[in-house]
C-alpha cells in the first residue's frame, strides 16, 4: 500500500513563474558605468583638473616648444610617474595580502648607491657608466626585495613587520652609503632620466608607462594575475590546490623591490642628488593611496591595475591643486586626506548597494521569494 504523495503546485493567487531559471532585468548602460571600480576615482580626478582649471584659466593650457610638451598637466604626469612606479608593485604585493612598507627606504638606498658609483668617477657623463650606475642601484633593490620575499614567504613573518624591518634599518644603510652627506654629482645622461624628453614626453611618464605595459603583460596575459588573486582571496586553499604560493608571493616582493629602486632613480634624477635623509620618505603611505583609490582591497585578492593608475593622477593633482589654491603647508595634509575619504566613501560597497538601482534590487527580491505552498493530495 502506498503512501501518500505530496505535489507542487503553485498558488494561483500569487504571480505566474516564469519558465526556466530567473533571468535578470537589463542594466542600462549608464547603470554599468556608474557602478564600474572606476567611475568615482576618475569623477574625483576630473573634478579636481576642473576645479584648479576655473581657478587658474591656463592650468590646462599644453604647448609644444622645441617639440616637446608643456604644461600643468604635463607636470602632473610627470610627478604621477614615481607614485605609478611605486604603486605598481605595491598594488601585486596587496593582492596576495601582504604589504610592503620598505619602498621608500628602497628608494633611497637605490639612489644612494648609483650616485655613489657616479661620485668621483671620471666618466660620469658617458652613457655607459650610467648605465652600470643604474644598474647597480636597481641590482639593489632587487636584493631588498629579495630580502622582504624571504622574511614573508620563506620565514612567514607578518609582511607589516618583515617589511618594516627594511623600513626602518634600509634608510640608515642608504646614510652609510653616503657617509650620511648629500651626494652630488654632474651626469647629463643621468639627469636625462628624470627631466629629459622621448618624442617630446617627459622620460618619467615613458618609464612609468613601460613600467606599466610590462607588468600588466605580466599578470593579465598569464595566470600569474588570477594566481596572486587567489593567493589573496584564500592561501591555504590556493596551497592545497596547486599553486605555488611561496615562490609566487617571493616573486611579487622582489618585483616590487626592482620597482621602487627604478622610482627612487627617476625621483632623484632632476637634481642628481641623494639626501638619503628625505628621499622616498613617507612615499609607502603615497603608494598605498594610490592602489586603495585605485579600488583595490587591502584585505587582498582582486585588483587594478588601470585603477593604480588613477590613483597615482589623482595624488599628483592634489599636489598641484594645493599650490594653485594657495592652501597654506599646515592644513595640506588634511586637504589631502579630505578628497581621499571622499573618494574612498564614494566608491564603497555599502554606499554602491544603497545607491543600486530600485529595479535591480526588486529583481534580486524576487529571485530570493518563498517558495510556494506545499500541497498534499492522497492517491
Amino acid at each position: 500500500m502506498s503512501g501518500p504523495t505530496v505535489t507542487l503546485t503553485a498558488d494561483p493567487t500569487g504571480p505566474a513563474a516564469p519558465s526556466g531559471s530567473y533571468r535578470s532585468a537589463p542594466v542600462s548602460v549608464w547603470s554599468r558605468v556608474v557602478h564600474h571600480q572606476l567611475f568615482w576615482p576618475v569623477v574625483a580626478l576630473v573634478l579636481l583638473v576642473v576645479a584648479c582649471g576655473i581657478k587658474n584659466p591656463l592650468f590646462l593650457d599644453v604647448e609644444i616648444r622645441d617639440g616637446h610638451l608643456f604644461g600643468q598637466l604635463v607636470d602632473i604626469s610627470r610627478y604621477a610617474a614615481t607614485p605609478l612606479l611605486l604603486a605598481l608593485g605595491m598594488a601585486l604585493v596587496i593582492s596576495t595580502g601582504g604589504i610592503d612598507l620598505s619602498v621608500g627606504a628602497v628608494m633611497a638606498i637605490s639612489l644612494a648607491v648609483s650616485l655613489s658609483y657616479l661620485d668621483g668617477n671620471p666618466g660620469a657623463g658617458d652613457v655607459g657608466t650610467v648605465v652600470v650606475a643604474v644598474g647597480l642601484g636597481i641590482l639593489v633593490a632587487l636584493v631588498a626585495g629579495t630580502f622582504n620575499g624571504f622574511m614573508v614567504s620563506v620565514l612567514g613573518i607578518q609582511p607589516f613587520i618583515a617589511t618594516m624591518i627594511l623600513m626602518v634599518a634600509g634608510r640608515g644603510v642608504a646614510m652609510l652609503i653616503t657617509k650620511g652627506q648629500i651626494t652630488t654629482v654632474t651626469s647629463p645622461p643621468f639627469k636625462y632620466l628624470g627631466s629629459g624628453f622621448v618624442l617630446g614626453v617627459p622620460t618619467p611618464v615613458v618609464i612609468a608607462l613601460l613600467a606599466l605595459v610590462g607588468v600588466a603583460v605580466l599578470v593579465r596575459r598569464t595566470a600569474l594575475g588570477m594566481l596572486l588573486e587567489s593567493i589573496g582571496i584564500n592561501r591555504e586553499a590556493s596551497r592545497l590546490a596547486g599553486v605555488q604560493s611561496r615562490n609566487i608571493t617571493w616573486f611579487v616582493y622582489i618585483l616590487a623591490g626592482v620597482l621602487a629602486g627604478l622610482a627612487g632613480i627617476v625621483y632623484g634624477a632632476p637634481t642628481m642628488a641623494a639626501d638619503a635623509n628625505n628621499i622616498g620618505l613617507m612615499k609607502e603611505m603615497d603608494a598605498i593611496m594610490c592602489v586603495v583609490l585605485g579600488g583595490t582591497a587591502l584585505s587582498g585578492g582582486k585588483f587594478y591595475l588601470s585603477g593604480t593608475v588613477v590613483g597615482a593622477l589623482i595624488l599628483s593633482t592634489i599636489e598641484r591643486a594645493v599650490i594653485i589654491f594657495h592652501i597654506p603647508s599646515q592644513i595640506t595634509p588634511l586637504f589631502k586626506a579630505l578628497v581621499i575619504i571622499l573618494v574612498c566613501v564614494a566608491q564603497s560597497p555599502k554606499l554602491r548597494e544603497y545607491l543600486a538601482p530600485r529595479r535591480r534590487r526588486s529583481v534580486v527580491a524576487a529571485a530570493v521569494a518563498v517558495p510556494a505552498p506545499i500541497k498534499e493530495e492522497a492517491r
